[in-house]
């Protein structure tokens, strides 16, 4: 199934499931680098549980989903017009201070990543951050009705060698915050544009 009709299809699950995790140490990292009233993309935001938070915060937001489903739903949570968008239509230009991608980009193909990460880094300004975070793996293919990819640390800094103007700040490991104990281990990123 196209991850877009799955989240169609179980997005208020989806939303019930998410919209109150606490989310907050693994987004300290990528707020330090932003300034009072940073513009901020929401990459995949989902149910507008973090563009909520950074507008909380006092940045100005732009949240963007490829669900049509889930649009809707983040709308009514966050009050922001949120973007019914495919990655491989991103078209900014030295837009956005920070790009926020948590566990947006693991519907992927891993061919398809450098092309996404290309178009994140025309968008982000010089001196932007950007923040993903990935299942932590060897798996890429279709599990609970979805396509993953998972990657390990060394694939991802092989990604990045290849834009130089991405200079990666720091990758670290997180366990899953939806699970007590164990499960899905992720990769945070966090990559800065130096030029």
């Amino acid at each position: 199934m196209d991850p877009n009709d799955y989240y169609n299809q179980y997005a208020s699950i989806y939303f019930e499931n998410t919209v109150n995790l606490d989310v907050s140490d693994i987004m300290r990292p990528f707020t330090a680098h932003l300034e009072e009233g940073a513009s901020v993309l929401d990459l995949g935001c989902g149910s507008g549980r973090d563009s909520l938070t950074f507008l909380e915060m006092g940045y100005d937001v732009t949240a963007l989903d490829g669900s049509e489903e889930m649009c809707s739903l983040a709308s009514i949570h966050t009050d922001l017009d949120i973007l019914h968008m495919q990655y491989d239509d991103l078209d900014f230009n030295e837009v956005f201070d920070g790009i926020w991608a948590c566990a947006s980009l693991v519907h992927l193909e891993k061919s398809k990543l450098p092309g996404i990460i290309n178009k994140i880094s025309k968008a982000l300004k010089p001196g932007g951050i950007f923040y993903m975070s990935v299942h932590k793996g060897n798996f890429e293919g279709t599990r609970n009705q979805r396509f993953f990819a998972e990657y390990t640390k060394n694939e991802l800094k092989d990604i990045f060698e290849a834009f130089p103007e991405l200079g990666i700040e720091d990758i670290w490991v997180t366990e899953d915050v939806r699970l007590k104990q164990g499960g899905q281990e992720w990769l945070n990123l966090l990559v800065k544009k130096r030029y």
